[in-house]
Parts: C-alpha cells; sequence; structure tokens
C-alpha cells in the first residue's frame, strides 16, 4: 500500500530523529557529522547490522518492532565483544509503505530501547528507495584498552559455552508466518522473541573478564561456532543433546518425530541473539556465578580440541548439516 502524509527527509531529522540525538555529539543533527571525544585508555569499538525487509523480516512486522531488532542485533555484537554501547549512526531506507505514521512508529521502537540500554543516536541518513524497506546502524561503544575479545583466541582445552535458550528466532519466525503448531501463548511469546531479541549486555563484563573468543550467534548456532573455530584454528566439538532450549522450544521439541532433524532445525535457524564463547575450565565457577547473579542461563555446550572445523554429535554421533546456518548474499 503507497505511503500517506509523507514527510520530507529534512523534516523527517528535524521532527523525528533529532529528538533522540545525543546532545552534544549528534549535534542536533544539524551538521555534516557527529564528534565523539576520545577517553583515554579505551578503545572504541564499532560494529554494523543491516536489515532488508523480506529477508530479515518480515512485510507484515510492526515497524517499531523492526527499529528495536536493528538496535539489539547490533547490541548484540557488542555483548559478545565485552564491550558497553553508547550511540549509533543510522541509515534509513524507506519504501513506499513508509509514510509519516509509519515512520514515527519506527522511531518510537528507537526511542524505547534507546531508553532501555542508554545509547543515544549520533547522526545517520535518511532516503526514499523504490524496493523494499532497509535499515542498518552503526552502533559505538567502549571497551578498556586490549581488551575487546576477539573470536580468535580460543585455544585447545577450551570448554563452550552458550548464554541462554537456541532455537527461539527460528522457532519464532515459524510463528510469524502462522506455520507453528503450540499454544497461542506460546508461539506468542516465540514471536516476540524473533521480532525483539534479547541482548546479554548484562553479562558483557564476565565474557570480557574471562571469554578466550566469543560470537553472537545470529547466523545459527553452527554457523557461528563454525566461524569462530576458522579465526582461532581450532576444532570445536559440541553435543547437541545438551544444547539448551526454552519451555516453549522443548514444548515444539517434544512433539518432533525426528529429534534429530528437530535439533537441526534448532542449531541451524539462527536469529537468536545469545553468545556462545570458550573460556578456560578454571573459571567456569566464576562463569556460573556469574550468570546466576544474573539470572541468566548459562550451558556447558562442548570443548575446543586441536584441528579445524566443528564437530556436532548426536547420540554420540557426527551429524552432517545440509545447511549450517543462514548465508548473506
Amino acid at each position: 500500500m503507497p505511503a500517506v502524509d509523507v514527510a520530507g527527509e529534512f523534516e523527517t531529522i528535524r521532527r523525528l530523529f533529532a529528538p533522540l540525538a545525543h546532545p552534544e555529539w549528534g549535534r542536533g543533527l544539524l551538521d555534516d557529522v557527529g564528534v565523539v571525544p576520545s577517553r583515554p585508555g579505551l578503545d572504541l569499538v564499532l560494529t554494523k547490522d543491516a536489515i532488508v525487509e523480506g529477508v530479515h523480516f518480515l512485510p507484515t512486522d510492526p515497524l517499531d518492532t523492526v527499529a528495536r531488532k536493528l538496535m539489539r542485533v547490533n547490541l548484540s555484537d557488542m555483548a559478545a565483544k565485552g564491550a558497553e554501547p553508547f550511540g549509533y549512526l543510522l541509515a534509513c531506507h524507506w519504501s513506499k509503505r513508509c509514510g509519516w505514521p509509519e515512520r514515527m512508529t519506527f522511531c518510537d521502537g528507537l526511542r524505547a530501547d534507546q531508553k532501555t540500554f542508554g545509547v543515544a543516536l549520533v547522526g545517520g541518513d535518511t532516503v526514499v528507495t523504490p524496493g523494499p524497506a532497509s535499515f542498518s546502524m552503526t552502533l559505538l561503544g567502549w571497551t578498556p584498552k586490549g581488551r575487546t575479545v576477539s573470536r580468535s583466541g580460543a585455544s585447545a582445552g577450551d570448554l563452550v559455552f552458550v548464554t541462554g535458550a537456541i532455537g527461539d528466532g527460528w522457532l519464532g519466525l515459524q510463528g510469524a508466518q502462522g506455520k507453528l503448531r503450540l499454544e497461542p501463548e506460546r508461539v506468542a511469546a516465540l514471536v516476540d522473541q524473533y521480532r525483539t531479541p534479547e541482548p546479554r549486555l548484562e553479562f558483557a563484563m564476565p565474557i570480557r573478564d574471562m571469554a578466550t573468543a566469543s560470537i553472537d550467534v545470529s547466523d545459527g548456532l553452527i554457523a557461528d561456532l563454525g566461524h569462530l573455530a576458522d579465526a582461532s584454528r581450532v576444532r570445536i566439538e559440541i553435543d547437541l543433546e545438551v544444547v539448551p532450549r526454552s519451555a516453549a522450544g522443548q514444548a515444539w521439541f517434544d512433539g518432533r518425530v525426528d529429534e534429530q532433524a528437530a535439533l537441526e532445525n534448532l542449531v541451524t535457524g539462527g536469529d537468536d541473539y545469545e553468545i556462545v564463547f570458550t573460556a578456560s575450565p578454571k573459571d567456569e565457577v566464576a562463569l556460573r556465578r556469574e550468570a546466576e547473579r544474573r539470572h541468566l542461563r548459562l550451558t556447558r555446550i562442548g570443548k575446543v580440541v586441536g584441528g579445524s572445523g566443528i564437530v556436532a554429535r548426536f547420540a554420540g554421533q557426527p551429524v552432517d548439516f545440509r545447511r549450517p546456518g543462514f548465508t548473506h548474499g
């Protein structure tokens, strides 16, 4: 449906985005740049994600949840690096359906998550496109100098942990597409998780202090562990039967006849935005203590050994995945 009551670029910036801008660094969104003062003893950490209608979100998804998902997938990267986010740059490519009410709704979502996560807009751009809507965010954060956790620090002997539950993102997408047969309240919870995932920022400090390598689960647990293994030049072995599931995920799993196929869907579907990381066995007790303090589920799912790639076992046998996770073109 064509947009109604469409505002121009500068009116959109003035009325919708300027109130979201950092009072100093954003310069009121009246300049060509934002300016962030340096901070002695800290490294500036940057991450960028883009989401496209029909690829990363559904055309029927409310635009406030689209904005919040864009924010949260970036925040998830920061959490996996042990960083503290503070601001962001934003590019909006409005489609024909994005009139003034839709743009207001999008900014409502940004405003809500800015308040929740303590970040502010620093600058960006807004354009109109004849194609599907798409949005891109560059998130900015700080870590103590030299302390940003990478993908490349895992070594043989480390253990593999994951926060939260795996598979809810994929299940939520099935629910949003009307493909999921579960109790309505479980479907609703899974759809909410798909649309507005929960970045694990509360666990960023333990990650920074104790993780040897870390990545957030966006493309799928298997695919992202593969990225970590490649960067660290190690082999990662996991047990699919201990990969954590939520109550809704377990309810869905209990109704499956082919357990291995069901597990494959959960660990390759993506959009979970949990943190999977490696750490020394000597830090396991401390990690569990920090997770308990935050009421966060933490599960040991495997180990790091010499070699390359990832081996996932079910009932003691290696599983050959047709597709380890989502791939971008």
